[in-house]
């Protein structure tokens, strides 16, 4: 078991010690210091790239069924480890409540299984011909190494939708973990024990070592899950390397609820959407638009639902943990507050809980009269608040919903089929949620549109991502085709004494 005050990382199959700058991991709930990671330095990242590098080259002449059975022995890992520690730490790390952490880690075998799977389905595709006597077909193979660029919030689960995706496709991979989740990310590598020496490392720091693992002429697609200001940074570097980019860039999700909405069940609903993770999470709803017929009664229920909220260290029983730093804390404050100043009413929450005076912990908080000048309304908040604003309709609701830069996903309460299907049809955004807010499906594609990101994770959309195509003409009845030089005399036309084509 890995001493969590001594840092290391992950590589060449093994933990191995890091030399480069140490810094803490501090407890959001209690301020005390879990561990402490260190710096990748040039040696240990040149180190990293070599050895991946060497073995994506074997990995990527394996046969997509023996690739598929050591995917499936990953998921046996998952499954079969005892994940308390890593799930523990998790929490210590980033607050998260313990439940949610223990879920998080639970639920990526499924990943490794469908891409281990949809890897082996098709791997290219054969092509009506242009002409006789030859085959025709595109055939996908990998890019090289992988680097994926992750996020605090749910460090482990999203590593896994783009490591299986490019694991799957032939690729090693490089993963930079977020640094207030770089201890459970660490934790978890050992459960990739059964994959070659060298195609995959964990390397901690933070935007230095990710900048130099998008620069390195040895790596060729990148995976990027954080705020829209850094993947538009991640995309545009990407995209000067010429190296294909996964963004996923946070989002200002809206929720609908309509004149038909089932109060009852839409006010639990956003309770969660809302608030889960301490409203941590890309697809929070945070923007809620309520048709006016119904609004005062779903505020109602919406509050009387929040009250049931217990706020606290994730390690205890409640759903409300801190939130993940001082500065992700002081962002809500500075929302919530330029929110009140323009009018806007806290019917719950909008303070610092006065029982919970150590750490970065926020109440979960309802703002009600909230209008399209307000900051909240146009910026990401990634804290435990709902901004509510009162609308005419369901028309008025789809307009205020996407008159947003982000579009990651949406959600809808009714029960009218008409105003399901329209919203599925209107809203621009990359997932839209009827009665279901939150969940994902790996057969599914996962990604936003406008700021909130570029390509997809997930789905066949997730493993093309990672693969590169090659159209491929064999002429298996080699002759001699018409159109090759020279060209007969009779395709030329004569002007002025001369022969033109």
């Amino acid at each position: 078991m890995q001493d969590l005050l001594k840092p290391f990382h992950f590589v060449d199959g093994g933990y191995r010690p890091s030399l480069g700058a140490r810094a803490d991991v501090i407890d959001p709930a209690t301020l005390a210091v879990v561990g402490a990671f260190a710096e990748t330095t040039d040696a240990e990242l040149d180190a990293a790239l070599a050895l991946a590098t060497a073995a994506q080259k074997s990995w990527a002449k394996i046969d997509a069924k023996t690739r598929a059975a050591i995917l499936h022995r990953i998921a046996n890992r998952i499954e079969a480890t005892d994940m308390r520690r890593c799930a523990e730490v998790m929490s210590r790390e980033m607050g998260k409540p313990y439940p949610e952490a223990i879920g998080e880690v639970a639920n990526c075998a499924g990943a490794f299984r469908y891409f281990a799977e949809i890897a082996r389905d098709e791997a290219g595709k054969v092509a009506g011909t242009t002409q006789t006597g030859s085959f025709q077909y595109a055939r996908y193979e990998p890019l090289g190494v992988s680097v994926h660029i992750m996020p605090f919030n749910f460090p482990i689960l999203l590593m896994c939708w783009t490591v299986a995706a490019s694991l799957a496709s032939g690729n090693a991979c490089i993963v930079k973990p977020a640094p207030a989740t770089t201890l459970s990310t660490l934790i978890f590598m050992e459960v990739f024990a059964d994959l070659p020496a060298g195609l995959i490392a964990c390397l901690p720091g933070g935007a230095e070592i990710a900048k130099a693992l998008v620069a390195s002429k040895k790596t060729h697609a990148v995976a990027f899950t954080g705020s829209a200001e850094a993947g538009r940074a991640v995309a545009m570097a990407a995209a000067g390397a010429m190296k294909p980019a996964v963004i996923e860039g946070g989002g200002s999700d809206p929720m609908i609820v309509t004149a038909h909405a089932p109060l009852d069940v839409a006010a639990a609903g956003a309770v969660t959407a809302a608030f889960h993770m301490s409203g941590q999470v890309c697809t929070s709803a945070e923007r809620f638009f309520v048709v006016d017929a119904v609004h005062d009664a779903f505020i109602e229920k919406f509050v009387a639902e929040t009250r049931r909220l217990r706020i606290g260290n994730g390690l205890d029983k409640a759903e409300i943990g801190p939130l993940v730093s001082k500065a992700a804390r002081d962002k809500v404050i500075r929302l919530v507050e330029d929110a009140k100043s323009k009018g806007a009413t806290a019917v719950i929450g909008g303070k610092i809980p006065e029982d919970q005076p150590v750490g970065w912990f926020y109440e979960p908080t309802i703002l009600t009269g909230c209008t399209p000048d307000m900051a909240i309304m146009q910026e990401e908040c990634f804290g435990p608040v709902a901004a509510v604003m009162r609308v005419e309709d369901f028309d008025e609701a789809i307009t205020r919903a996407n008159d947003s830069e982000f579009g990651l996903g949406a959600s809808v309460f009714t029960t009218s089929l008409e105003e399901a299907m329209e919203a599925a049809e209107r809203l621009e955004a990359g997932m839209v949620w009827v009665n279901n807010p939150l969940i994902d499906n790996d057969a599914l594609p996962f990604g936003g549109w406008k700021r909130s990101g570029l390509g997809r994770e997930l789905s066949r959309l997730g493993l093309d991502a990672f693969r590169r195509s090659k159209m491929v003409i064999i002429d298996h009845k080699p002759v001699r085709q018409g159109w090759w030089y020279p060209y007969p005399d009779d395709w030329f036309y004569e002007t002025g004494g001369r022969k033109h084509v």
